[in-house]
């Protein structure tokens, strides 16, 4: 573990109905340095994440009063503080829902403790790192993106990206006309093997082409290795 990381505490809010799990979490948590909040139905949850200073949210989907999906639609109206859900259900569909949602990360039940502050520290590091001074805007074709300030436009039009997505299409700019596999974005963005059935990349890359203009022309899927940023042409 990075010295940075053990002595960094961090302030997290958990929304889980299991109250069991919630208490060792809690334990687990403070053993490792952190603050870990427990709140057990949907509206609760939604307007603590909404009024407290939370470094991160992780967020089950299956919650009493609102579901976890409806947690992060109404959390995401106003706030981009980085969630991470939990689930139990096997449906592949029902993770995509999250991250359609909004969602930085997935996790599915059960889980192990550790694997999950793993997850928790690499999505918290990819925001930290978003926060640091960066390069000039970066141009191709019609898309711009500025890493310092975390804009992106489509020729003068703002797009409203969420924060993973906003690293993706990054990524993708700078590797403009070259091939980017799937194992490397998977790696670079998410701390993590890609796996041949994981949809989380593919619907951020869908999530992305809906909202440039011209995105299937701009970002073309290499079947079987990844995807190439072309610039439209």
């Amino acid at each position: 573990m990075d010295p940075q990381e053990r002595s960094k505490s961090l302030s997290l809010l958990l929304v889980d109905d299991d109250a069991e799990l919630c208490g060792m979490m809690r334990e687990f948590f403070a053993q490792a340095g952190h603050r870990l909040e427990c709140l057990h139905n949907g509206r609760e949850g939604l307007a603590s994440a909404l009024n407290g200073a939370f470094d991160l949210v992780i967020l089950d989907v299956m919650l009493p009063v609102l579901d976890g999906f409806e947690v992060l639609r109404q959390l995401r109206r106003r706030r981009q503080t980085p969630v991470i859900m939990l689930t139990a259900r096997v449906q592949q569909q029902d993770r995509i829902q999250g991250l359609d949602a909004g969602a930085d990360d997935y996790l599915p039940k059960p889980f192990d403790p550790d694997e999950l502050l793993a997850r928790v520290r690499a999505v918290l590091r990819r925001t930290e790192l978003n926060l640091q001074p960066l390069a000039e805007s970066i141009v191709v074709a019609s898309v711009r993106v500025n890493p310092s300030t975390r804009e992106a436009f489509s020729g003068d039009r703002p797009i409203d990206l969420t924060s993973t997505e906003f690293d993706l299409l990054e990524m993708l700019i700078r590797s403009a006309g070259r091939i980017v596999s799937r194992d490397e974005i998977t790696a670079a963005l998410f701390e993590r093997e890609a796996t041949p059935y994981d949809r989380f990349l593919d619907v951020h890359i869908s999530h992305l082409r809906k909202k440039l203009d011209g995105g299937p022309r701009l970002i073309r899927t290499i079947r079987g290795v990844g995807y190439m940023f072309t610039g439209g042409n």
